[in-house]
């Protein structure tokens, strides 16, 4: 019942989550596009207003008309102001909960990888917890340092958004390469995920929200608002669309062991996520009007390149030899039988004997030699060998003796 009961808390955490991201990204992206696609008024009140662009939208049956006010308008509007920061909080915190429920409530067998760091559970939680905190912290040392300029008359401004880029994607990478070193292959992609969807989060609660909230202040009480609060703000929108598609591919792609399971899966990810920023950057210059079609051949280019490279090597399905299926119980036993037996029929598969094995022939090879996302995190160490002895003894028809 409690197993049951987990599932129940899972599936459904799991369905918030995607609710909640939903409608964090769905208005992250329309700002975006919103904010590369408003023209200068024709109208001289609205200019006089403060409007610095505008644009006309037909929706569902009615008209829109969004203006944007690039400091903030004259005088606060009596009606009611929106402000949009719960989608940011609530998709962060179900994450979390489902972060907390799948893996560090579980962290010996999803984050430990005794290959890479043998360490105990709470060790390797407390490690998990303190990556997502550094990423944030690093993140906005960047932002800080060169992101930013001082005007001689001391006036900060916000600056040098290319160079700023680079060091992000340097960063990223780097970061990417010391997850997959320390944790299972599975978890350190899902880690750099939540680190990156962590830092756009932080974004929104510690400059984006109270740099809007210090701009209706003044305006409230009559002083001319700073526009730092509103450049910075800017600054970390943007950098939050770029990180958007790479957090979708990290969470995706931790479902596929032929990704997370390779001997340089840092670097499977890392070009994964560059070509979700190339996509982005692609979607973000077609709003200003722009056809850079070179971003997108760059991104398919980069998927061609990791099709080919992760294909199957044919060691794994040829050999000198076809095996019995005597030689692969004797693997299956060692390696498998420990959670697909008769007691414990993980998923819903057994195999503890012949006529099961032979019934799961085709799961067998999807999930251990193909994907290799079994064992979980290799937890009892097959090698490749045996991989490719189960996969030679399948390709020749996976007979009985």
């Amino acid at each position: 019942m409690e197993l049951y009961l987990l599932d129940w808390a899972n599936l459904l955490l799991r369905w918030l989550h995607v609710i909640t991201a939903i409608a964090w990204i769905g208005s992250s992206f329309y700002f975006v596009w919103l904010d590369n696609s408003l023209i200068p008024p024709d109208d001289d009140a609205a200019r006089e207003r403060g409007v610095s662009g505008e644009i006309w939208s037909v929706h569902g049956g009615g008209f829109y008309n969004a203006q944007k006010y690039p400091v903030g308008p004259k005088q606060m509007p009596k009606s009611h102001l929106h402000w949009f920061y719960w989608e940011s909080y609530s998709t962060w915190l179900s994450g979390f909960g489902l972060f907390t429920m799948l893996y560090l409530w579980n962290a010996g067998s999803f984050l430990v990888d005794k290959s890479r760091m043998d360490w105990s559970p709470v060790v390797a939680g407390s490690a998990a917890l303190g990556f997502l905190v550094a990423g944030w912290l690093v993140y906005d040392q960047i932002c800080r340092l060169f992101g930013q300029k001082k005007a001689a008359d001391g006036t900060v401004s916000t600056g040098h958004d290319a160079r700023v880029l680079i060091l992000l994607f340097i960063y990223s990478v780097a970061a990417t390469w010391l997850a997959c070193q320390l944790f299972a292959g599975r978890a350190a992609f899902l880690l750099m995920g939540a680190m990156l969807a962590t830092i756009m989060s932080a974004n929104v609660f510690f400059w984006i929200i109270p740099g809007q909230r210090k701009v209706v202040a003044q305006l409230i009480a009559g002083q001319k608002p700073e526009a730092i609060h509103g450049q910075r703000g800017k600054q970390r929108s943007v950098h939050n669309t770029y990180f958007t598609l790479p957090v979708l591919i990290a969470m995706l792609s931790n479902h596929y062991g032929m990704l997370f399971q390779h001997p340089q899966n840092w670097l499977v990810l890392s070009s994964l996520m560059l070509a979700g920023a190339l996509i982005r950057q692609f979607f973000v210059a077609r709003h200003k009007g722009k056809q850079p079609w070179a971003l997108v051949a760059g991104a398919l280019a980069i998927l061609a390149a990791l099709v080919v490279w992760l294909a199957p090597s044919a060691t794994v399905v040829t050999g000198p030899a076809v095996p019995s299926l005597t030689e692969v119980r004797a693997v299956i036993e060692r390696r498998c039988v420990l959670c697909h037996n008769a007691a414990l029929q993980n998923k819903g598969v057994a195999l503890h004997t012949p006529e099961l094995i032979l019934q799961h022939a085709q799961q067998i090879q999807q999930q251990a030699v193909l994907q290799r996302t079994m064992p979980f995190n290799n937890a009892t160490q097959i090698t490749e060998g045996e991989r490719a002895l189960i996969g030679r003894w399948i390709a020749a028809g996976a007979k009985p003796d």
